[in-house]
């Protein structure tokens, strides 16, 4: 396999990026190779510094940068030769198997939309996001911010692939699904999770427990929780909170350092055709290596070929 990395995006980067790509190259059993997208000139003095098995690399030299705040659309149309577009372009011609960025996120989700585009029945790729728990499981929380304002069949779909995520790459055995309300009664709710509580529960290749409460997110009640991308996005940021304030307060919980995104690396677009990781802007060497080994993970489990079974 040959995964896709852009060398170039994050605040940390191409330093942290390459530290990270050394780390995943010189760990046991790892089984990719890595092309690695950005300024050449930069990236070869770099691993000079930080050097790595050079049968396992590859590099392509981009000569253009998308910036945090550029817009992505525009960016992506003008800017060929940045590695966020080079990386995009490689994956859809099949030339690599995976692509990461912890660049431009809207950049990212428009290449994923529009260059790479959803698997077939699909009606909108979703983002999730680990959410530890405090019986020590691992729980799944989508949409986290890519759609906004959603449909009841948008929510169906995104409690479909979550569970198929958790089944295949958290390797929960049955994932119980669980919809985020202000209630548990099925009565409760606004119009969109009452008609979406009708569809999950009719669904009887999902494991749907009903609805839950904010109060469960974290406690292991379910494997997979269900909301629009408003609702997650707010809880995301407020769990992202947690690791702050434990790092504040210096607080040696093992549960607190859960909540640093650094240990997940990234999230995964899914829905689309093909694996793309996003990470986040401050990324470190350790989220690249764990962005690499998530993408690793998904090309060897063969999710979204099951994926694209299950949506059609």
């Amino acid at each position: 396999m040959i995964i896709g990395i852009d060398m170039m995006g994050g605040d940390l980067a191409p330093l942290e990026a390459v530290k990270g790509v050394q780390q995943y190259l010189l760990s046991e059993n790892t089984k990719a190779e890595l092309q690695l997208i950005g300024d050449a000139p930069q990236l070869e003095k770099l691993l000079s510094d930080f050097p790595v098995p050079q049968n396992k690399i590859t590099l392509l030299h981009a000569a253009e940068e998308i910036g945090m705040h550029e817009h992505p659309t525009r960016a992506l149309k003008e800017k060929k030769q940045s590695g966020i577009a080079l990386g995009f372009a490689h994956l859809a011609a099949g030339k690599t198997d995976a692509f990461i960025s912890a660049g431009n996120s809207g950049a990212m989700l428009v290449g994923a939309a529009h260059i790479i585009q959803p698997i077939a029945g699909v009606l909108r790729p979703t983002i999730p996001s680990i959410m530890p728990q405090t019986n020590g499981q691992t729980g799944l929380l989508l949409d986290v911010g890519l759609n906004v304002d959603c449909k009841p069949e948008h929510l169906h779909q995104f409690g479909i692939m979550g569970a198929m995520y958790a089944q295949y790459i958290l390797g929960i055995e049955q994932p119980k699904v669980g919809l985020i309300n202000i209630g548990e009664e099925s009565s409760k709710g606004n119009q969109l999770t009452k008609m979406a509580f009708e569809l999950l529960q009719k669904d009887k290749q999902l494991h749907f427990i009903g609805n839950i409460e904010g109060r469960d997110l974290l406690t292991g009640k379910t494997d997979v929780m269900v909301c629009d991308g408003f609702t997650g996005n707010i809880l995301l940021k407020f769990a992202e909170s947690l690791f702050g304030i434990s790092q504040h307060e210096a607080s040696e919980s093992r549960y607190f350092q859960k909540f640093n995104f650094e240990n997940y690396g990234g999230t995964p677009v899914l829905g689309i055709r093909q694996p793309v990781i996003m990470g986040h802007g401050i990324s470190g060497a350790l989220a690249f290596k764990n962005m690499i080994c998530l993408a690793e993970n998904i090309i060897q489990k063969k999710l979204l070929g099951e994926m694209k079974l299950q949506m059609a």
